[in-house]
């Protein structure tokens, strides 16, 4: 089954091999391009080969933390980011709200739930962006 947002770019940034690639490979078979990356650096580096149109960004990483590399992602990027963690609590959907995010889901997800939750955020973009992924100035 093909999205109707296929062709949209999706970098998952987490630590996690077995989200990254069951993710990844959901996605793609739902005609999304995916991308991967374990770490803030390696998130940074995805960047260089051109902008993704969502993030979907894990809060514990290694190093520099989900939250510090979403407010990076605001200052420099239009992107859509939605926070994937192991956490459920309340507070943390309200900050990764608060510096940026787009949405939230918490580990471990329903991967049609997911789908949902990138689709719409692909949908709304393409409404309200004529350059999904565009450099800031």
């Amino acid at each position: 089954m093909i999205s109707a947002m296929a062709g949209e770019r999706v970098l998952i940034v987490d630590d996690d091999a077995d989200i990254r690639e069951s993710t990844g490979e959901y996605l793609a078979e739902h005609g999304f391009r995916t991308s991967f990356a374990t770490d803030g650096e390696q998130m940074r580096d995805a960047f260089g080969a051109g902008a993704p149109d969502i993030v979907l960004l894990d809060l514990n990483l290694p190093g520099e933390d989900g939250l510090s590399l979403a407010r990076w992602l605001r200052r420099h990027h239009d992107v859509a980011i939605i926070m994937v963690t192991g956490s459920a609590e309340v507070v943390d959907r309200v900050i990764g709200l608060e510096v940026g995010a787009d949405d939230y889901i918490a580990k471990p997800f329903d991967a049609e739930m997911l789908l949902r939750r990138v689709e719409h955020l692909a949908e709304k973009r393409q409404r309200a962006t004529p350059s999904p992924g565009s450099k800031k100035p």
